[in-house]
């Protein structure tokens, strides 16, 4: 539904996106970059609308020497458990299957009073899934915690957070572990609407201000699907060092296609 299922096609779709000279880095990865990078926050719709901004994030992080990756994004249909993650297994992409770190996960599990194991959660869910062929295009060898929400409350944001932070810190391997916060931004509003909105919002991620992002998601009524992921991922780069984040790129998907009318809005942030 996202992408080709052709493994050359996907490879030829993923490398245009780098090579978008209007919404993507304009470049294929590695990137030259080497300053420390906490984690992203990628869309997730189909590739045709949101490859090229997704791309900005991968293509920051394609010289980062990660080894895992702890992925947090919404559960759309709202299926299985409010805070779910899989315990084991591998993901099928038509670029190669994907292990699941069962150690990892669990660590981050023993830490948290929300999370839990659900692999039906995450049966027919797209935000987590549509990452890893950027994640395979740069890199060859990784595994993954994927976790999905229902619950994307503040309290449910710090409680993951700081679970997946102090995780990885105690085991010493935040510099190895990459994290991903999957989300679109605002749905089917007027071109310009999603662009203020998301502005704002924006504002209140830039400066890992969790109690503003909140309250700008209110008073606006941001329609971003996974902004307890994103509210996670906040919590959990300003816990490893990260001192705010930095705007890739944002577009819509009417800057894309042209039709302004009812748009959803997408961005490419980094935490460092």
């Amino acid at each position: 539904m996202f992408y080709p299922d052709n493994p050359q096609e996907l490879k030829g779709v993923v490398d245009q996106s780098f090579r978008n000279p209007r919404f993507g880095p304009g470049r294929a990865p590695p990137s030259t970059s080497k300053r420390r990078v906490y984690g992203i926050v990628s869309p997730h719709a189909g590739y045709v609308y949101s490859g090229a901004v997704a791309a900005n994030g991968f293509y920051e992080v394609s010289s980062v020497d990660f080894q895992d990756v702890i992925m947090v994004g919404p559960n759309h249909y709202g299926i299985g458990s409010l805070v779910a993650a899989m315990r084991e297994g591998e993901w099928e992409t038509p670029l190669g299957d994907v292990e699941v770190n069962s150690e990892l996960a669990e660590e981050i599990a023993g830490r948290s009073s929300t999370l839990h194991f659900d692999s039906f959660a995450h049966s027919r869910d797209h935000c987590l899934e549509v990452q890893l062929p950027f994640l395979q295009y740069i890199r060859q060898d990784f595994r993954i915690v994927p976790i999905v929400l229902v619950s994307q409350r503040s309290d449910t944001a710090y409680d993951l957070g700081n679970a997946i932070s102090e995780t990885i810190a105690e085991k010493g391997v935040a510099d190895s572990t990459l994290l991903i916060a999957s989300s679109d931004f605002t749905h089917y509003e007027p071109n310009s609407e999603a662009h203020r909105k998301d502005g704002e919002l924006i504002k209140a991620i830039l400066a890992l201000d969790i109690n503003k992002f909140y309250a700008v998601l209110e008073r606006l009524d941001v329609s971003a699907c996974g902004y307890g992921a994103i509210a996670t991922m906040m919590v959990a780069a300003r816990n490893l060092g990260a001192t705010g984040g930095e705007l890739l790129k944002y577009a819509t998907s009417g800057d894309i296609t042209g039709d302004n009318s009812a748009v959803v809005g997408y961005s490419s942030i980094v935490f460092v």
